[in-house]
């Protein structure tokens, strides 16, 4: 009587974790399509370019779009600080009902960025800070601050195929103070020395949920100084 007991309890909660998991999109594969820009105006400054296009499955029903520029210092040839500014619309409900709204949220960000490198290793360090002027579907409004440390390790395979990972965390500086984990890894090419491409696969972990994602983005990088510099001359 207490195996049956057990087992039934078993079969019960195994069935809701698969409710919630198909309430919440738990167990489809979303993706991220994504574009980063920097574009190097003078010798101390650039300006950081993003577009972000996220979906709860793959190709399908959308979460987020993200929308986010920056001014970069560049102040050592491996640093830099950002202060920039991001408009995203969300979607955060995997269940598409008729007529709902999505929630709107205006960011602002502050930033250090260090790169070192350790053998072929490369290493990317990123501090963040963001205030958050959020709006949700109903129209009730609040505001969020939170931290964010990435770490990245990149690895050339070859002078254009490579290997690269990284981990983020959020804290929040407001109740509960653990916000989101990000671990990621990707395979990259780089096409030339301004553009270079990644598809990877990254693991988004919240308390209580956790999200497959498929990932595919673009980077950009462009020098104005060389394009001004050849208009003087000519």
């Amino acid at each position: 009587m207490k195996l049956q007991t057990l087992l039934l309890f078993l079969l019960c909660f195994m069935a809701l974790g698969s409710l919630k998991a198909q309430e919440t999109g738990e167990d489809k594969l979303g993706t991220w399509l994504m574009y980063f820009g920097t574009h190097r105006i003078s010798d101390p400054f650039s300006i950081h370019t993003e577009v972000q296009y996220r979906t709860y499955e793959f190709g399908s029903n959308f979460n987020q779009l993200l929308l986010r520029t920056g001014l970069n210092y560049h102040f050592a040839d491996n640093a830099m600080a950002t202060l920039g500014y991001g408009n995203i619309p969300s979607d955060g409900t995997f269940l598409d009902p008729e007529g709902e709204k999505n929630s709107k949220e205006h960011r602002i960000y502050e930033q250090l960025a260090f790169k070192n490198s350790l053998g072929k290793v490369d290493f990317s360090h990123r501090y963040r800070l963001e205030q958050r002027f959020l709006e949700s579907a109903t129209g009730v409004k609040d505001t969020q601050h939170r931290m964010r440390y990435l770490l990245r390790l990149t690895y050339p395979l070859n002078a254009q195929w490579f290997l690269t990972a990284y981990d983020e965390i959020f804290i929040n500086l407001q109740e509960p103070l653990f916000g989101q984990n990000r671990l990621y890894a990707a395979l990259g090419y780089k096409v030339n020395s301004s553009i270079s491409l990644e598809m990877g696969y990254l693991k988004n972990h919240f308390t209580g949920a956790n999200f497959d994602r498929f990932q595919l983005g673009v980077w950009w990088r462009t020098d104005w100084r060389k394009e001004n510099s050849e208009n003087k001359n000519g």
